[in-house]
């Protein structure tokens, strides 16, 4: 009786880490092609505030008894939008308006889920669990791999010349605004799919870490797309794996292995590391 009660329990276990493996695999290699873009535009505070931005709208989602989908994304684009109003009509620098939206909104979401009476785990939605992920949650995730793989295929050429040189691409008359929202409504996606996996606040290095540690060893944006998506699943598979062997919250770990592979990388990498920089500085 209990050699069964084993065999259940092992493949309850297998089921859970090949999900878990599955749901890395696919958020890596999404945060991996839009981070790229992020860290090359400079928006990692935007991507930050509108990891938190969509939290409203996944509290009124809940209580109006409608897809957390369309809340969330509604709530995500609005928050993108008041930056960039703001930023416009207002002396305020950037990142002082994206704290503005990003802490506002985010206080916001937690007033409403604390009050309203919808059953919602704040602690579930702040930090996920990716050991819980469900196969809607993978088929979703696996979807969005798809519009973004597509949308970055269509663009790709518009998206690099606005990242590396948007007063060019004015001149060859593209629409930067256009294209700047694009990412913002993929990065708004991606944060509503990766909301039960990993939680909102780590939705966030998620996308810029493997970016960045990418950045610092390689030298075109095609490059940096594909190590980037490399590192962001094998931080991943290694973060769960770990997590699971030594009983570490998952997210975290995930974020911790990311962040060692970062620091590194930061020392050692040869073009853009800080060696590179000693050496510049000691030979001027």
């Amino acid at each position: 009786m209990d050699i069964l009660f084993s065999l259940s329990d092992l493949t309850g276990l297998t089921v859970t880490m090949l999900s878990a493996f599955i749901a890395a695999i696919l958020l890596g290699t999404i945060s991996g092609i839009l981070g790229s873009f992020i860290v090359l535009r400079r928006l990692s505070l935007m991507g930050d505030a509108l990891s938190h931005a969509v939290l409203p709208g996944v509290a009124l989602s809940y209580m109006l008894g409608i897809n957390i989908l369309i809340g969330a994304t509604l709530s995500g684009i609005l928050g993108a939008v008041l930056i960039q109003f703001i930023i416009k009509h207002s002396n305020l620098k950037t990142d002082a308006s994206i704290g503005i939206i990003l802490s506002s909104f985010f206080a916001l979401g937690i007033v409403l889920i604390t009050k309203a009476e919808s059953g919602v785990d704040l602690n579930h939605i702040l930090f996920g669990n990716i050991l819980a992920v469900t196969p809607h949650e993978l088929i979703q995730s696996f979807v969005l791999l798809l519009i973004v793989v597509l949308v970055v295929k269509l663009f790709f050429k518009e998206l690099l010349i606005t990242s590396f040189d948007p007063v060019m691409s004015r001149a060859y008359g593209l629409k930067n605004n256009f294209y700047h929202y694009l990412l913002m409504i993929l990065l708004t996606l991606f944060t509503i799919s990766a909301l039960a996996q990993v939680g909102i606040v780590l939705v966030v290095a998620m996308l810029i870490i493997p970016a960045s540690t990418a950045y610092l060893w390689v030298s075109t944006l095609p490059r940096m797309i594909i190590m980037s998506s490399i590192l962001g699943i094998l931080f991943g598979i290694l973060g769960v794996i770990l997590s699971f062997h030594y009983d570490l919250p998952t997210s975290a770990t995930i974020v911790i292995v990311g962040a060692l592979a970062f620091a590194l990388s930061f020392f050692l990498s040869p073009r853009n590391g800080f060696l590179h920089y000693t050496k510049k500085g000691t030979s001027l």
